[in-house]
């Protein structure tokens, strides 16, 4: 059932794989397997709350997974970041939401070894001071692409 769940996966039915997994799955409910499968067709799928589950089903049977706690990991990193990002888009990011948020990327900080989990970015070097321009008009000057917008070429 595993080989023909991993051709169907291979061949680009991804549903109907998830369905052989999860046949697999009842039918030896002591595997991982099937459930680590599964949890990464939903990663790849985006689909992460399904993959969550399924990973969390793969470690009930085998809780040093590595594979199942690293989509637990991202999987559920890329949902909060998502939600925190709408949330911080309708200006409801405050109170004791805001205070756990704060204490939970700091523990992601330290886990990570990070002091910053997204780096500033890098500042330019200082442009050099131009003279002034005369009032006689001349071709546009070219934009200096070193600029704090890295956009600003493009205007």
């Amino acid at each position: 059932m595993m080989a023909q769940a991993t051709s169907a996966a291979s061949s680009g039915q991804k549903e109907q794989a998830v369905t052989l997994w999860k046949q697999t799955a009842a039918a030896f409910p002591a595997e991982k397997t099937p459930w680590v499968s599964i949890a990464q067709a939903r990663y790849d799928a985006g689909q992460y709350g399904e993959a969550i589950v399924s990973a969390q089903e793969a470690l009930v049977r085998d809780p040093n997974d590595q594979v199942a706690n690293s989509i637990i990991a991202v999987a559920g990193l890329r949902l909060s970041t998502r939600a925190l990002s709408d949330l911080s888009r309708q200006n409801n990011l405050t109170g004791p939401l805001r205070t756990e948020s704060q204490d939970l990327a700091k523990l992601l900080r330290e886990s990570l070894g990070e002091t910053v989990l997204v780096p500033p970015p890098a500042q330019p070097a200082a442009a050099p001071q131009r003279a002034p321009a005369r009032t006689a008009k001349k071709a546009p000057a070219k934009r200096e692409t070193s600029s704090a917008d890295p956009f600003s070429a493009l205007k």
